[in-house]
């Protein structure tokens, strides 16, 4: 048992120094002793209680404190207790439970008026973790992440919702104008609903398709990573109650864009690498001219195998991003750094992250669904050709769609950004200690002090 306030046994020992049973001070000189008492009749001249009465304390004089003790100061011990008791022996005033005892009536027992009361009696848990803020500085739950990327959003509402439009406005209309000049084939599309086409039709549709897919992927890709360039630097602020303005993030966020960029590439094709070894038996043996089924088992397998792979490796590189963004970090050093963080807590970060996307791709699909109906409705072969696929894709569809696509993209962008700043700030934080360095970044008075008297690790 340490001697850390609040985990202190209360002393045993007189505070005197006296050992229990020790004679008391000698009567000083010329003081009248006591009248001696005349012997009752019954009475044992061996009776404890008159053999001791003399070494104890009047009673009352050793009740206990009623005031909280110091900080890194024990409680004073209770007084000296030569048989447990008060005046008198086992059987008298003075025994368990009397004057004196442990939880009698008398001043000094615990629990009694004016005692110590329970272990912990007047101590209050640790203080409230400083909130400077979007976020408390101290290990996050999963309420408090999420609800800090929201918190965020609602209190620098300018800033992020600035840089969420203009991004999202942006990157949309691009995709409108690749979609409505370049990718408006028709006979593509016609070649891939008509039976009768030859192999070389479908084959050049197909790829016309996949090529137009690539395009649309690139360029709402370089929309998002810049939005999360931004929109990390704010979030980062906005968990030490900074505000900051787009130019300023912008600013803060320049010199590691391309570094995004690289990191961001550089993901799916490691893990379209990965998918292309967990195929490449099922291919082999389909060269080779091998029973069907056996191929098709054989490439089923190795491509679970190899998604199960390639979902543990994005979840382990999944806070390489904001390490790459807030300590200015290489790419390969940013993935060893998320690495680290991820390493034993895998599956919390896997769920918080998950979560975070459902919501948000629920939040996407009800601001985008109504407005791709309403398009399909006032498109040129109206709703029935929409559920049929064989509707034309017009400008009336894709302004329609693409103005649903922005609003949607504006409330994800920050909840995205933020769930994955603010995990890895937790995760640091668990790991590293970082509330500490943030506080002191914050200005918090006195946060993380030592309790005088503390054992580090009690």
């Amino acid at each position: 048992m340490n001697d850390t306030p609040g985990w202190a046994s209360p002393g045993s020992a007189p505070s005197d120094g006296q050992e229990p049973g020790a004679s008391g001070p000698a009567d000083p000189a010329g003081r009248p002793g006591p009248a001696q008492p005349v012997d009752q009749p019954g009475a044992d001249p061996q009776d404890p209680g008159a053999k001791w009465s003399k070494e104890q304390p009047p009673p009352g004089q050793w009740s206990a404190p009623t005031g909280t003790p110091a900080p890194g100061q024990a409680p004073p011990p209770p007084p000296p207790g030569p048989g447990w008791g008060g005046q008198g022996g086992h059987n008298g005033p003075g025994g368990y439970g009397g004057q004196g005892g442990y939880g009698g009536h008398g001043g000094g027992g615990y629990g009694g008026p004016g005692g110590y009361g329970a272990w912990g009696a007047g101590w209050g848990g640790p203080p409230p973790a400083a909130k400077p803020g979007v976020i408390p500085l101290r290990p996050l739950g999963v309420g408090e992440i999420l609800d800090g990327a929201v918190s965020t959003m609602r209190t620098y509402w300018r800033t992020v919702l600035g840089i969420s439009l203009t991004v999202a406005v942006v990157t949309e209309i691009v995709v409108i104008l690749v979609q409505g000049l370049v990718l408006n084939d028709t006979a593509s599309t016609e070649a891939l609903n008509d039976p009768s086409a030859t192999l070389g039709e479908v084959s050049r549709a197909m790829g016309e398709a996949m090529l137009g897919s690539v395009a649309v992927l690139l360029i709402s890709s370089i929309g998002t990573i810049l939005a999360t360039a931004l929109l990390t630097t704010v979030t980062s602020r906005a968990v030490l109650g900074r505000a900051v303005t787009t130019g300023e993030a912008w600013r803060d966020a320049r010199p590691q864009v391309p570094r995004l960029f690289g990191l961001v590439f550089l993901l799916p094709l490691i893990a379209a690498g990965i998918l292309l070894c967990g195929a490449l038996p099922g291919i082999l043996v389909a060269v080779a001219g091998a029973d069907g089924g056996a191929t098709a088992a054989l490439l089923v397998l190795g491509l679970l195998g190899a998604t199960v792979v390639v979902v543990w490796l994005m979840v382990r590189y999944s806070l390489a991003s904001p390490a790459l963004m807030l300590e200015r970090q290489g790419i390969l050093k940013s993935m060893g750094r998320s690495a680290k963080l991820v390493r034993g807590s895998w599956w919390r970060v896997f769920g918080i992250q998950l979560l975070a996307a459902i919501i948000a791709n629920i939040v996407a699909s009800i601001v985008v669904i109504p407005f791709a109906l309403i398009a399909a409705a006032l498109s040129g072969d109206g709703f029935s050709g929409f559920l049929e696929g064989t509707g034309d894709v017009g400008w009336t569809f894709l302004v329609i769609s693409g103005i649903g696509s922005v609003i949607g993209s504006t409330i994800t962008f920050p909840i995205n950004a933020g769930v994955s700043v603010l995990l890895y700030i937790d995760q640091r934080i668990r790991r590293e200690a970082l509330d500490l360095e943030l506080a002191r970044a914050a200005g918090v008075q006195g946060y993380g002090a030592t309790v005088p008297g503390a054992t580090p690790g009690s």
